[in-house]
């Protein structure tokens, strides 16, 4: 994999150099050669995205020394159809998406850091190809409302008046891939999502400034399988979760400034044993909030968002059921901070953790500290509209909530490539 990003890199290069056209481009093959225009009329697009991360723990953590996990990627495949178009059903789309992940260790936190939150959110054990999701989705009330089934990801949800809404979703702290790295500025740990899940949601929006929505996926899912085994063979332990919110556009003097304001309501009806006296409980719950919203807009056309914005989250669980009872993150971001690299992010953000007390209370192998921070700053460099290039360090304290676990410091360059 090594062999292939030093080729793609020094190809691109030297075509840059011989004046070529890769520079213009919004993906690196111009849509698999004109593959996507050919599909265009049909209603199909694939798309293919290759993410690379180094990391290193320069201070703390477990070890410094240990090069595990250091270099780790995944690249993803999607495929999305537009059923009306291909088949003639009205209001019918259908999505798919593969992955692959390296290495074997599928981070730095295990051999490394000892981070409860994860260091990086894209790291994921070696796995040459899965099938994470594969959904069908109907559309009605002139698309008012939208109701999804199949093997999903309910943190890659809807949207709502121009706002990623369902579920805890967050415009600014959302996407490990362009966005922060660290897991706990991606999603808000208290929620026991299940991985690529197989079950059904649905979104409700019958005006443009709030919306609705409810999810139900098999609760002991595996990801790397289809999910009938577990969700039709095994016990009826599903996962739900009910969000609702408001999408509100701010006045400004260069047009309008979007927001989002979320909260949320999970339950897990797993088995689960008590932290304080081992006995089992069923349907666990807990709930979230979550908002963004665009505070300066740059100029004043409709297409451009560059400008600066603020984004908070909060969870609460159920602390004698939970690893971690609460939770709190806030952060900014500004597109186009320096003139001239319109496309550029800066990010910051911190993230704190509350561990549960009763955790690890009748083996003596609870948390010695009762808390994991983190501070990221990360600035994600458009250098092509196909290639971002994003630095990054963050401050881990408390990892893993281990007292003698000293706090560590992580340095991180992610390239991600579109083709």
């Amino acid at each position: 994999m090594k062999v292939l990003v030093v080729l793609v890199l020094a190809g691109s290069v030297l075509c840059f150099a011989e004046g070529n056209d890769l520079e213009g481009r919004e993906t690196l093959t111009d849509g698999f050669f004109g593959l996507n225009d050919e599909l265009a009329d049909t209603g199909v697009e694939i798309g293919l995205g290759l993410t690379q991360i180094y990391q290193q723990n320069v201070r703390g953590g477990i070890s410094k020394h240990r090069r595990a996990g250091r270099y780790a990627g995944s690249y993803d495949i999607e495929l999305t159809a537009d059923l009306q178009r291909l088949l003639g059903i009205e209001g019918g789309a259908f999505f798919m998406h593969t992955e692959g992940f390296w290495s074997k260790s599928g981070g730095i936190d295990g051999p490394s850091v000892g981070s409860a939150f994860g260091v990086n959110a894209d790291g994921c054990p070696r796995n040459a190809i899965i099938v994470t999701e594969f959904w069908y989705e109907q559309s009605m009330l002139d698309g008012q409302l939208l109701f999804r089934v199949g093997k999903m990801d309910l943190t890659g949800g809807f949207d709502c008046h121009g706002c990623p809404v369902a579920f805890d979703t967050s415009a600014f702290a959302n996407d490990e891939t362009t966005q922060f790295l660290n897991g706990a500025l991606v999603n808000n740990p208290t929620i026991p999502f299940p991985d690529y899940a197989l079950g059904a949601a649905a979104f409700y929006s019958p005006i443009d400034w709030w919306y609705a929505a409810a999810g139900v996926v098999d609760a002991q899912n595996d990801f790397r399988e289809n999910g009938f085994k577990t969700t039709f063979g095994d016990e009826d332990y599903f996962f739900y979760i009910f969000e609702t919110g408001v999408t509100p556009r701010l006045a400004s003097a260069n047009g309008p400034l979007p927001g989002a304001y979320r909260v949320g309501l999970w339950i897990d009806a797993q088995d689960k044993f008590r932290f304080s006296n081992g006995k089992r409980y069923r349907d666990d719950t807990g709930f979230y909030l979550s908002c963004d919203q665009m505070i300066h807009k740059e100029n004043s056309n409709p297409e451009d968002t560059q400008g600066f914005g603020v984004f908070g989250r909060f969870g609460y669980a159920n602390s004698d059921l939970n690893e971690i009872g609460n939770f709190w993150s806030f952060g900014v971001q500004y597109q186009g901070l320096i003139d001239g690299r319109d496309d550029d992010v800066l990010g910051v953000g911190f993230a704190q953790g509350i561990f549960s007390d009763f955790a690890g209370a009748n083996d003596d192998t609870g948390y010695t500290d009762d808390h994991e921070s983190v501070l990221e700053l990360y600035y994600n460099a458009a250098i092509t509209g196909w290639l971002n290039v994003s630095p990054s360090v963050q401050y881990v304290s408390n990892p893993g909530g281990n007292r003698t676990t000293s706090d560590a410091v992580v340095l991180g360059l992610r390239l991600q490539m579109t083709f």
